[in-house]
């Protein structure tokens, strides 16, 4: 099948690294439309870093009892989401919140549901390996056996060692480290790029055909005042949440949408306040971070608790009535942003909006052999 120039660039978003196997630059394979993202100083990309960070992402051993990896809540033809309402480590214990599709991570600023201050890929990969509130990975306190693991591997001593010559001539303390783990990891993410849906073959590559009618009107409801979606779901990564080289200052968007409201006066569960937990700010009660829609299709159950479990619902149940809590016996929530208005909407238009957010998935990204599972199979400890 034909494809035009921009698309092979864009299916071909993994990085190449120029000056054969030595280390060298990072050359991001991006389509013309897209700007270059950032990258911290001291982590500067490399395909050797991006290489260990899949290999770390995919393998089981990062957790207590070899049984989770990154990839048990973030899988690849999920948009590297789980498929659940709310995360599950290996205790069992469940968490307060999804887990988040990890599509285009190098353009966001901040990186959860609800922590402002949680800014850089290298810190938050410590959370789900170490936090304890909830047990995730559950390797917290055992550093060591994490090192250990890893140095036993002769596949590591080669990874770890390409992606960071100068640690390894310091040692392998230096080389096995959270430092070089936390690198490596994030790097990896750096990489999932997503720019090759439907709508960015009709949009940026000329393909007047890539959208169906159904497609094109949902797209006119989309960026019309209506339904206000563009305002919090727009730019080139739908979502308000943006950083990249060519913007001055990163701009960050936490919404209260009116998906609660259980005191009349717009409380959320105590156990998921929004950003109101970090700031302290009743004015934050139930404001969340911004997700992106690329690959939405893909990511279902909705909102931050997954508590919406189609696209449908999402539009019908929750915006078109100025938040789902409209639909409860306190009404609409008064803390709700002042775009959540409600708006009536018919059968073919929920079908037309749902076919143009269909249109976002990235078919080439879900099945991208460089954001695959590089190991041959682990074996699961019994929980």
């Amino acid at each position: 099948m034909r494809r035009t120039a921009v698309v092979l660039a864009c299916a071909t978003l993994a990085c190449c690294l120029l000056g054969g196997n030595s280390m060298g630059l990072f050359v991001w394979a991006l389509p013309g439309w897209v700007p270059r993202p950032t990258v911290p100083a001291d982590n500067p990309m490399t395909a050797e870093k991006v290489e260990l960070g899949r290999h770390l992402f995919y393998d089981k051993r990062l957790s207590a009892d070899n049984s989770m990896s990154c990839a048990t809540c973030h899988q690849q033809d999920k948009a590297f989401t789980d498929g659940l309402s709310v995360a599950e480590g290996i205790t069992g214990q469940k968490g307060s919140r999804s887990a988040m599709s990890l599509v285009n991570l190098a353009y966001l600023p901040v990186l959860t549901w609800a922590n402002p201050n949680l800014t850089a890929l290298e810190v938050q990969a410590l959370v789900p390996i170490f936090g304890e509130h909830p047990v995730e990975m559950g390797m917290a306190g055992k550093e060591q056996v994490l090192f250990a693991r890893l140095q036993a591997d002769p596949v590591y001593q080669r990874l770890f060692a390409q992606a960071f010559p100068d640690e390894a001539s310091r040692g392998k303390d230096a080389l096995y480290s959270l430092s070089t783990v936390t690198k490596a990891i994030a790097s990896f993410q750096r990489s999932l790029l997503s720019f090759d849906s439907p709508y960015d073959r009709y949009k940026y590559g000329g393909q007047t055909q890539a959208l169906s009618p159904s497609a094109l009107r949902g797209e006119a409801l989309f960026f019309g005042e209506k339904m206000e979606c563009y305002h919090c779901h727009g730019g080139f990564n739908f979502t308000d949440n943006i950083q990249h080289s060519k913007l001055p200052l990163a701009e960050k968007g936490f919404h209260n949408t009116g998906l609660y409201n259980r005191d009349g006066r717009g409380a959320y569960p105590a156990n998921n306040p929004g950003i109101a937990e970090f700031t302290g700010d009743p004015d934050d009660e139930g404001k969340f971070r911004t997700p992106t829609l690329r690959n939405i299709a893909l990511t279902a159950p909705y909102m931050h608790d997954g508590s919406i479990p189609t696209l449908e619902a999402v539009i019908r149940e929750h915006y078109a009535q100025a938040g789902r809590a409209g639909l409860g016996p306190n009404g609409p929530s008064p803390m709700r942003s002042s775009l959540i208005a409600g708006f009536e909407v018919s059968d073919q238009e929920v079908a037309d909006l749902v076919a143009f957010l269909n249109s976002l998935t990235d078919k080439t990204f879900i099945q991208n052999p460089r954001h695959a599972d590089p190991w041959p199979s682990q074996p699961t400890a019994k929980r």
